[in-house]
């Protein structure tokens, strides 16, 4: 069935091209720059392709062994667009290549008979700039999505953290402004959209990124422990993502400092599982998680493990107790929503997007701030109370359930129809 006889009253573009310009969706997630975005441009193009659109989505090389074309399903080709030199270029570098990038963008297009993409969709500022240009080269509507926004990291910086730059600040508005439509993850974000930079409110939709339910499931958590070299009576403390201030995987081992202070006998069992990669700031400590462990005295109950492939996190996420997500800006917490779907609770800070991801006291705890002592107080007394981790259990399916990519496709689909339709009538108006 295709979506034209789900919704015949929509318009669906013939081909679309996604930009994703400092990060592959090829890419593993979990460390460098890639994360939650990669997973939400490769699942929602596959979903698209699905769905009858054909999709090319656009990065930068970053080795000089990429095909410079990859078909990774059908209907969807990666390009690797030359720009820079392939190793070693900071994602903060990255501005002083984007007009080579544009080049490489302008001239793929080129090569295609006239009016070949019917609408951009760009993701992250940087890709924001280059569609800016190419939807005027071309004479298509641009569709933009953020995942995160500098005025809203600056506002909270973690410790040791960089703002971001004013160069970035303007570049994202600069975007907005020229975007036909925006995409917002969560009505946080549009919020902030609308209050921050000043985006027309109808100019912005919500659509909300999706999870794997057919990959992320619940299943036994003592076999998915086995598999993983885990004791089947292990109190499991998770953290999935990139390793930077950020992502505050600090708050999560100092938490567990101040659990084993209170209970010492807890050493035992407790086991802090830190899963992913060095990214951003982390860079320029690669070891100071691993310093931090021992520095607090728990080197012997955290076990650091490099980003795994999709369904050996799924079985991280089953061999969970909970995971934990105290992040100091989300724009939507793709973590929190994969382990849920795979059935186990999440406690998260109560910032951004994990206010959506998260149903609090239904499917996790949502905390205010980053106090350890705060993480600590609420993550003992879960493990000592049986029964409200269970009523959490038994909410974490339900609540991701809402949260499928195809829905995410139905999303897109209607903000491109109204991107479309908003591109013909500008049109119309300046041609009057």
């Amino acid at each position: 069935m295709t979506v034209r006889q789900l919704r015949p009253m929509r318009t669906v573009p013939r081909r679309v091209a996604l930009l994703s310009i400092h990060t592959s969706p090829l890419d593993q997630p979990g460390t460098g720059d890639a994360g939650g975005m990669n997973v939400y441009v490769l699942e929602s193009a596959r979903q698209l392709a699905r769905m009858g659109v054909e999709v090319e989505i656009f990065t930068r090389a970053t080795s000089s062994g990429l095909e410079p074309t990859i078909e990774v399903a059908p209907g969807i080709l990666v390009r690797h667009v030359t720009a820079g030199p392939f190793e070693g270029l900071r994602k903060e570098d990255l501005p002083g290549q984007l007009c080579a990038v544009t080049s490489g963008v302008l001239r793929a297009e080129a090569s295609r008979p006239e009016g070949w993409f019917d609408l951009i969709h760009s993701h992250y500022w940087l890709s924001g700039q280059v569609g800016w240009l190419a939807s005027e080269r071309w004479g298509v509507p641009l569709v933009h999505s953020m995942h995160t926004m500098a005025k809203v990291k600056n506002s909270d910086l973690a410790d040791g953290d960089s703002p971001e730059p004013l160069g970035r600040v303007i570049g994202e508005q600069q975007v907005v402004d020229a975007a036909t439509r925006l995409i917002a993850n969560t009505d946080d974000e549009a919020a902030q959209l609308i209050g921050l930079y000043d985006a027309d409110p109808a100019h912005v939709d919500v659509v909300h990124p999706g999870v794997d339910l057919g990959l992320f499931t619940p299943g036994d958590p003592g076999a998915a422990r086995h598999r993983l070299g885990i004791r089947a009576d292990a109190h499991v403390l998770l953290f999935v993502g990139r390793i930077q201030p950020l992502k505050a995987p600090d708050v999560l081992l100092r938490a567990a400092a101040d659990m084993l202070r209170a209970d010492p006998a807890l050493r035992d069992r407790l086991l802090v599982v830190i899963a992913g990669g060095p990214s951003g700031s982390g860079l320029e400590r690669p070891s100071a998680l691993v310093d931090l462990a021992a520095a607090l005295g728990i080197a012997d109950c955290v076990r650091f493990e490099p980003p795994s492939d999709r369904r050996t996190l799924a079985d991280w996420y089953r061999a969970a107790d909970l995971t934990v997500v105290p992040s100091y800006s989300e724009s939507f917490g793709l973590v929190a929503i994969e382990s849920q779907a795979c059935g186990t609770p999440v406690v998260a800070a109560a910032v951004g997007g994990l206010r959506t991801a998260v149903a609090d006291q239904r499917s996790g705890v949502l905390i205010d701030g980053h106090d350890p002592a705060r993480y600590a107080t609420v993550m003992a007394e879960l493990m000592q109370h049986p029964q409200a981790m269970a009523r959490l259990r038994a909410g974490t399916r339900a609540h991701a359930a809402r949260f499928g990519w195809e829905a995410t496709a139905e999303g897109l689909l209607d903000t491109y129809a109204r991107a479309m339709r908003d591109h013909e009538l500008q049109i119309a108006r300046v041609a009057q």
